[in-house]
């Protein structure tokens, strides 16, 4: 009786290396528009920049202390140009050393922020827009800075257009975690 026997090949382990990279487990991707994002930057610029130009026409007219809903719409957009340029500042930080921002506490520091000046800025902006319409009702425009008001009120507008979609990631991210 002639049975075969199999032939014996020594088998080469493969080693077993650890991973080349300790990275965290999987987390959701990146959304554009989230804080340490090219997206994020875009935005706290394009929040910062309306803030600043309402600023800046209420602060050239001479009558903006007229109204208490103008004296607001200064400090809110005051704030609001001042919390929009610290986080352009620090969201291009974090781009430049290829830092992520998804730490539970500040993502939260910074849906919070953003929520109370979104908030401030818009209750700002409408009372602003009430004593401008009016004024322009009253027929008083001769006597104030009417065109200057509406820009300064429409720019604080655009200021808070800009900062809801960055409360409404960040609320997101937050909830992500």
């Amino acid at each position: 009786m002639n049975v075969s026997r199999p032939a014996v090949h020594p088998v080469d382990t493969i080693p077993v290396s650890p991973p080349a990279n300790d990275r965290p487990p999987a987390r959701m991707k990146d959304v554009q528009g989230m804080p340490g994002t090219t997206g994020g930057l875009i935005l706290r610029l394009s929040q910062f920049v309306p803030a600043l130009i309402s600023v800046s026409v209420m602060l050239t007219t001479s009558d903006y202390r007229s109204a208490t809903a103008f004296c607001c719409l200064v400090l809110a957009v005051s704030l609001q140009s001042l919390w929009s340029l610290s986080l352009f500042i620090i969201d291009a930080y974090a781009l430049l050393v290829r830092r992520s921002l998804r730490n539970h506490l500040i993502v939260q520091c910074f849906t919070v922020g953003d929520g109370v000046t979104s908030t401030f800025t818009f209750a700002a902006a409408s009372a602003s827009a009430g004593i401008t319409v009016l004024i322009n009702d009253l027929d008083r425009c001769s006597v104030n800075h009417c065109a200057r008001f509406e820009t300064a009120v429409a720019m604080a507008f655009i200021s808070w257009f800009a900062v809801s979609p960055s409360f409404i990631l960040n609320f997101w991210s937050l909830a992500s975690f």
